[in-house]
């Protein structure tokens, strides 16, 4: 009997007394109202919390899919960076961290960069994701984007980018601050190639993301409540002394104060940029449609007609008006010899009035010294 008391009722024991372990992530709080939301009812509602629109932060690889046609978006390939330049070490290594990083977010660094189709038309698109340290600006994540704005110019299509990130990576030093300007540059090649740069700036954009190529945009949307900054409100509070303003930061406070362009809603951004893309791009279309179409021939009365120097003596040419079953309706050139051209009079008042007063100086005798 000791089979039954040390095995079977034990397994009895565990199935009726043992609680299922839920998983932590399957309810979200709201940090306005403090109301939980099912995460597929908030993931149906783009990461917005019902009742109090609270934007929750979004991973770069939501972003995507929430831009493109069908979430369908080929990633674009992304040259290779070193990963610890610097042996750089703080309580842990920075190898360590960056393992840790990549496990947690299944990314290989904090950018992501597609391309597809928005509305029907070619964009190429970059996303920072937050998770990944903090969206920090590195090596790697900059050359992602510099490859981003380079495969924009080759496909000749609008650059998109999603900021979120807490500026540059400590871990990298002088490395990671060389990015600015490396970004700054593949800017400027966007802009020589006359390609919209369209800048949306999420919760949160600060450091050097703010001081380089997230405010070079040629438009800037932000969403609701994002805080965007250099430095933020509590370090310059604390360096100041005196209260900042509510909503110091903010997207609203900097719409009011014309830092950036419009504060859109995350179920109205993807049709806001669909619009801006088509607007910006309409003159660079127009162009290769011109380009591409036929020179129509030029007209007179509402017939084309040959320039008389290009035609040859006794040289045939075609009656526009001759029907096309009558090909042998034909005009002769008639050729005009020099002395059967003539010069046309002057005609008019100005004219007239102009002779009149040659006659009269001729005919006037001339005025004598005495």
């Amino acid at each position: 009997m000791n089979w039954i008391n040390n095995v079977v009722r034990p397994k009895i024991r565990s199935f009726l007394t043992t609680k299922r372990e839920v998983p932590d992530n399957l309810w979200r709080t709201c940090p306005v109202t403090g109301n939980m939301v099912f995460h597929k009812d908030l993931e149906a509602n783009q990461f917005v919390f019902p009742g109090s629109d609270y934007h929750e932060r979004v991973s770069a690889v939501d972003r995507m899919k929430m831009l493109f046609d069908a979430g369908v978006y080929e990633k674009v390939p992304v040259p290779g960076a070193a990963t610890d330049p610097l042996k750089f070490r703080d309580g842990r290594r920075y190898p360590d961290r960056l393992r840790d990083a990549k496990s947690a977010t299944e990314l290989d660094d904090a950018v992501v960069v597609g391309e597809g189709l928005l509305d029907g038309q070619n964009v190429v698109a970059a996303a920072q994701d937050f998770r990944f340290m903090a969206g920090s600006l590195g090596m790697a994540a900059g050359e992602a984007i510099i490859a981003g704005m380079l495969r924009a110019v080759e496909r000749k299509t609008p650059f998109i980018l999603f900021a979120a990130s807490g500026g540059a990576r400590m871990q990298e030093g002088i490395m990671s601050l060389m990015q600015m300007p490396r970004t700054t540059i593949a800017v400027q090649a966007l802009r020589d190639a006359k390609l919209p740069y369209i800048v949306v700036l999420t919760d949160p954009t600060t450091g050097g993301v703010t001081a380089s190529y997230a405010m070079l945009g040629d438009v800037h949307i932000a969403e609701p409540g994002a805080l965007i900054c250099f430095a933020g409100p509590r370090v310059i509070q604390q360096t100041i002394r005196e209260q900042l303003p509510e909503g110091f930061q903010r997207s609203e406070y900097l719409l009011e104060h014309g830092m950036i362009d419009m504060v859109v809603h995350r179920h109205k951004l993807r049709a806001t940029i669909a619009r801006v893309c088509r607007l910006l791009m309409k003159p660079a279309l127009d162009k290769a449609e011109r380009e591409k179409a036929p020179a129509a021939p030029k007209r007179m009365n509402g017939k084309a007609y040959a320039k008389a120097d290009a035609v040859a003596p006794n040289e045939r040419i075609e009656d526009p008006a001759a029907s096309q079953n009558e090909a042998e309706s034909v005009v002769e050139a008639e050729p005009v010899t020099e002395a059967e051209r003539f010069e046309p009079k002057r005609t008019g008042t100005k004219a007239q009035k102009s002779e009149k007063a040659a006659e009269q100086t001729q005919a006037q005798p001339p005025k004598s010294d005495a």
